[in-house]
């Protein structure tokens, strides 16, 4: 279902959103009148993702000055940001957390969490200048339930969680709300950082018995990311298969 101009005349910032499910909201954003730009680290991603009403921005979102430079950017370019979707993420090896490399954990939390962190950290003043804004941050239901095997990427999207619970209640009195998905396993090219036993062991725990698809995921994000999510904030969205268990 289309919701034409549902965004139109708003300013949204994609992160991650060069490929997968980042890709996919920054086009029904822009497909349903938002002015969009996308912060991604692939530069050649970027440029094929580039459209009529999407932008882009090469960075690294682990780095706190590359995110406060591309904030500035972005802001003064579109005069404000009226939503930010943090979908940046990897998933790091798949080990046992007492093999698990330091470097890789490191990783994963600066990508997953300090990099969300910079992100909505860099976009609330602007929304509260204008007196409007939709955060939706991504997470994972790993990180209600924690996968063996994944302790980092669970670990990191727990941490999401927690963020946005703590960031919503904080800016509850203001007309910005800040909600996060935590998606089952969706088919995209996050899986070639995953071993085949985990794909499947993923697979083994969603009810449904299939994947999600990348159009499901993205259709609860634009909701959460519209006008029409008024009344909920801080709040934790599942889209699982069935998979979910509070």
């Amino acid at each position: 279902m289309q919701f034409s101009g549902r965004f139109d005349g708003q300013r949204a910032i994609v992160t991650g959103g060069a490929a997968g499910i980042g890709l996919a909201v920054a086009r029904r954003l822009a497909a349903e009148g938002a002015r969009v730009t996308i912060w991604d680290r692939d530069a050649a991603a970027v440029e094929t993702a580039r459209g009529d009403a999407i932008d882009g921005a090469v960075l690294d979102l682990a780095d706190p000055a590359a995110v406060e430079a591309a904030a500035r950017t972005t802001i003064a370019a579109f005069g404000g940001v009226d939503v930010l979707v943090c979908s940046a993420g990897i998933t790091g090896p798949n080990r046992t957390t007492w093999e698990y490399p330091l470097e890789d954990w490191r990783r994963v939390f600066d990508v997953n969490v300090h990099g969300l962190f910079y992100c909505n950290r860099a976009v609330v003043p602007a929304m509260i200048s204008g007196g409007y804004g939709r955060i939706v941050n991504i997470a994972s239901v790993a990180g209600k339930e924690g996968n063996p095997n994944a302790s980092a990427y669970s670990a990191s999207k727990a941490a999401v969680i927690g963020l946005t619970k703590s960031l919503g209640k904080e800016l509850a009195k203001q007309p910005i709300t800040v909600n996060c998905v935590t998606p089952a396993a969706v088919k995209t090219a996050i899986f070639d950082q995953m071993s085949e036993e985990h794909i499947a062991f993923m697979l083994s725990k969603i009810p449904m018995g299939r994947f999600g698809r990348i159009d499901e995921v993205t259709s609860l994000i634009l909701w959460l990311a519209s006008r029409e999510c008024s009344f909920s904030t801080g709040a934790v969205f599942d889209v699982s298969g069935g998979r979910a268990t509070y």
